[in-house]
């Protein structure tokens, strides 16, 4: 049994939208077999483009019942029905969420005649339900109203049974396919394509442009993620409706795909990504004069107006090279907080600190030392390259850290002997950096030390 839906609504996306009319055909793959069809009151303005588009009025909704007045009704044509509309996930996501509303729990098996048109239509101008009506001489009386949009579903599903010779509608329809949940205009043969592998994918619109950036330790599986909920905001569903085809490039490790993606969302700045687009170093490395006159090293969070020596992304990398400054320049660990509590100072028992903290070395001859230290950070920062699995067996992937900042990576020849950084950095491609990508070096660094290499080893 089909149950072919068509919906008018006062807006896009189900969660802070009303249904303005509503019609169901039962329909059992010969015959119609039961029909409803009503306006509904949606209790909230109408826009008035929409009511330009479909001819329903305010005042006609005034006398209208109420969703809830007919939810039993709907329920009860639907529960048992497979569901069927014109970019099915649209209709299915309002008429859920409205049911849910109401204490109906609706989970129903989809089709949607666009991606069956496509299968089984292809190559034609269009594949909205206007176009296909014309291309395939199907009647459509009454456009954007409820009742013709669905008697004209209705023809157009008979001629896709007709056709379907194939048998796409009942592989739409098994359980084990992901197909009903695509976005109606996204080919599932693309899907069918894309590696188990970790990865960079990319969503274009319908003019090739990227609108969006992710990466995965799993393509496919991350991909399909997208499409597994039918989220009522206006943002997914949105999203969804420009998705026309994705693309993706495979990565070695999972840090890479992490990596490439902060570069592929600066360099392209799709228009649904936003976290990256913003991000901020967490912490900073800063100065001030104590009230003895020693000046202080402490890392902070990043304050807006007070400009930093450095920046971290992490606590875990601002103490280590803080750390190794203070052990360099013969610092003192306390000043620089990084020994706390009344413990005797570790710098004085390891003979690097002078003793200031325990007033045996003037303010001036200490400060003189922070100074060389700030002068010198860039010759102690960390020098190093984590090397891992490549794309396939007969490659490696390296991952370059110079001087603290992150140099660029890619991948080697297993075979290939790097006997110096110049070599390696002849088979890296320079890519800009920021302090997260850098911070996602040193975290994984820390996590797997045995890939966290140097020239020297």
């Amino acid at each position: 049994m089909y149950a072919i839906v068509d919906i008018e609504t006062t807006g896009s996306y189900a969660a802070n939208n009303g249904i303005t009319e509503l019609a169901i055909v039962l329909y059992d793959g010969n015959k119609i077999l039961d029909r409803f069809e009503s306006l509904v009151n949606p209790q909230m303005p109408i826009p008035r483009y929409i009511q330009v588009l479909t001819g329903i009025l305010p005042e006609m909704l005034e006398s209208a019942p109420l969703f809830s007045e007919m939810a039993d009704r709907v329920y009860t044509l639907l529960k048992d029905a497979v569901f069927v509309a014109h970019n099915v996930n649209f209709d299915y996501s309002f008429i859920k969420f409205h049911l849910e509303s109401c204490g109906y729990s609706l989970n129903s098996k989809k089709l949607c005649t666009v991606r069956l048109s496509r299968k089984l239509f292809p190559g034609l101008a269009g594949y909205s339900l206007g176009k296909l009506c014309r291309e395939l001489s199907i009647p459509l009386e009454n456009r954007h109203r409820a009742g013709g949009d669905a008697d004209a579903t209705v023809r157009l599903f008979e001629k896709i049974l007709l056709r379907d010779s194939q048998g796409h509608v009942q592989q739409m329809l098994n359980t084990r396919s992901r197909e009903q949940y695509l976005p109606p205009n996204l080919p599932s043969d693309q899907i069918a394509g894309i590696p188990y592998t970790s990865g960079v994918y990319y969503f274009h619109d319908q003019k090739g442009k990227v609108i969006y950036v992710g990466k995965a330790r799993n393509l496919r599986s991350r991909v399909c993620s997208h499409f597994s909920n039918n989220h009522t905001g206006l943002r997914k569903q949105e999203f969804l409706r420009n998705i026309f085809s994705v693309s993706w490039q495979e990565c070695g490790t999972e840090l890479m795909a992490f990596l490439f993606e902060c570069i592929e969302i600066k360099r392209l700045w799709p228009k649904y990504n936003s976290s990256l687009k913003r991000f901020e170093q967490a912490y900073g490395l800063y100065t001030y004069e104590d009230h003895n006159g020693f000046l202080r090293l402490i890392m902070e969070k990043k304050k807006k107006h007070l400009q930093s020596y450095y920046s971290f992304n992490s606590v875990f990398e601002g103490r280590q090279i803080i750390s190794r400054l203070v052990r360099q320049c013969g610092l003192c660990p306390k000043l620089c907080f990084i020994q706390k509590g009344d413990d005797a100072c570790e710098g004085i028992r390891e003979h690097y600190c002078s003793g200031a903290c325990r007033g045996e070395e003037t303010a001036s001859a200490y400060n003189d030392r922070v100074r060389e230290a700030l002068a010198s950070l860039q010759q102690v920062l960390p020098s190093f390259f984590v090397k891992d699995k490549g794309r396939h067996a007969a490659e490696e992937s390296y991952i370059l850290i110079e001087n603290g900042r992150f140099y660029g990576m890619g991948y080697l020849d297993k075979e290939l002997q790097i006997g110096n950084l110049d070599l390696l950095k002849e088979h890296l491609t320079v890519y800009p950096e920021n302090d997260y990508m850098r911070g996602l070096v040193y975290q994984y660094a820390e996590k797997w030390p045995s890939k966290k290499l140097t020239m020297d080893n």
